[in-house]
């Protein structure tokens, strides 16, 4: 056994040296973990001194410090309001992906405001539910479906809702395809976080590059936005008129994929969205009405 304290203060240092950019926060996490509580219990018990940690703790720090994930050794993420299963074979989410949920939480706003019901949102490339789950967490009143194509990432995802106790209907398929036909043109909202690195392109972080399953990460293409643009396609064919599509891309993709659907006839009111770091992360388009090509947003779904 290992004093909490001095032993979080070490952890952190030695993740430090291995280049962990969140070394404080993730040496809290860890013993959070290990001793089965949460970070600010783990915190408090550093200030009043005397805990100890058990063995276990050097052993995840050590995987930690080789790059594994915090995520997989916790078998844990924090999503907004949520904490979500995760593991080998699925995408992590990130933090990044919450100023999504934040434009798609503002639309369905804005349409209640309109006195418009029956809110139908559907999330494409699901992952470990992170978008769906967070919507309908939020928004009890929205009706709300996700699919994704990982049988791993599928079985994560379900699980997940099925513990948070959430009814959000989540099918296995290829979102870069014709899906839920039944809905087709009366969506008011579809949310997408698609795979978007340019193929040949090898991340950074070994938690990334090493850890997260390809599937999730590349977009099909030499500029990564073949998979986008196409479960962007599939997005139209959902949308209503003047339903809204969000899109989260790589920040080198800030300028090309906003250019891209302003090239098609299918859009209107192209936008693009920083997070909470001032890059570019979420482009957003209005489903045009096909009878006059206007810049109508409608509201409400089709019954």
């Amino acid at each position: 056994m290992t004093d909490l304290r001095d032993a979080v203060r070490a952890a952190a240092a030695r993740l430090r040296e291995a280049g962990v950019a969140s070394a404080d926060l993730d040496a809290v996490e860890l013993a959070a973990h290990a001793l089965g509580v949460d970070a600010s219990e783990v915190r408090r018990l550093m200030v009043l001194g005397g805990r100890e940690l058990p063995e276990t703790y050097a052993v995840l720090v050590d995987e930690r410090a080789s790059r594994v994930p915090l995520q997989h050794l916790t078998g844990r993420a924090h999503f907004r309001r949520l904490t979500l299963a995760v593991g080998p074979g699925v995408f992590v989410p990130r933090p990044e992906t919450e100023v999504l949920v934040d434009l798609a939480l503002a639309e369905v706003d804005r349409l209640s405001g309109t006195g418009a019901g029956g809110i139908r949102l559907v999330d494409l490339c699901s992952g470990s539910g992170a978008i769906p789950l967070a919507v309908k967490d939020e928004r009890p009143d929205v009706t709300v479906r996700g699919i994704e194509l990982s049988e791993d990432a599928w079985a994560w995802a379900s699980a997940n809702r099925d513990r948070l106790g959430l009814d959000v209907e989540l099918v296995r398929g290829d979102a870069t395809a014709p899906c839920f036909e039944d809905w087709a043109g009366s969506v008011d909202v579809v949310t997408i976080n698609p795979p978007y690195i340019p193929v040949g392109a090898v991340p950074l972080d070994p938690e990334v590059r090493d850890h997260d399953p390809a599937m999730a990460l590349y977009g099909g293409s030499e500029d990564g936005l073949a998979i986008p643009l196409a479960t962007a396609a599939v997005a139209a064919r959902l949308l209503r008129p003047g339903g809204l599509v969000l899109i989260e891309h790589a920040d080198s993709q800030g300028e090309s994929l906003p250019r891209r659907l302003e090239q098609a006839a299918t859009w209107d009111e192209v936008a693009d969205h920083e997070d909470l770091a001032g890059r570019p992360r979420v482009t957003t388009a209005r489903r045009r009405t096909p009878e006059t090509g206007s810049r109508l947003t409608e509201v409400g779904s089709a019954p």
